[in-house]
């Protein structure tokens, strides 16, 4: 993930890597995810480094100062793919919105597999 900086207000900047930290908890709050790109829960997506974060979720600066958010997510089984998807798009928008005042364009959504429990049962 290359290192690009957004100011958030004068004096103020975040990462990338924040950016795509908030994007990705945001998204792991959303019920019917199973986890992000490569193995990123809520429980270790703060952790997570540069190289982890940018094989799930990848930030686009746009021209006109907004930006664009890529994820890659593992559903789990039994959930409703567009009515997921929407959850996290909306999620996604609020919180890094809410959080840093920078403006989301689109939130692309890859669905990378489905994952199934052992018991075959909806979480």
């Amino acid at each position: 993930m290359a290192e690009n900086t957004f100011t958030v207000e004068e004096g103020v900047t975040v990462t990338d890597e924040v950016m795509a930290a908030i994007a990705g908890l945001a998204a792991s709050d959303v019920e019917g995810i199973s986890y992000i790109g490569n193995g990123l829960t809520r429980e270790n997506i703060s952790h997570a480094g540069a190289s982890k974060l940018s094989k799930g979720i990848h930030i686009i600066r746009e021209e006109d100062g907004s930006i664009t958010v890529r994820l890659a997510v593992v559903l789990k089984y039994g959930y409703e793919v567009p009515k997921v998807c929407h959850e996290i798009q909306e999620k996604v928008k609020t919180n890094v919105t809410n959080m840093t005042g920078i403006q989301v364009k689109e939130v692309d959504i890859r669905i990378a597999s489905v994952e199934v429990n052992s018991t075959g049962e909806q979480a």
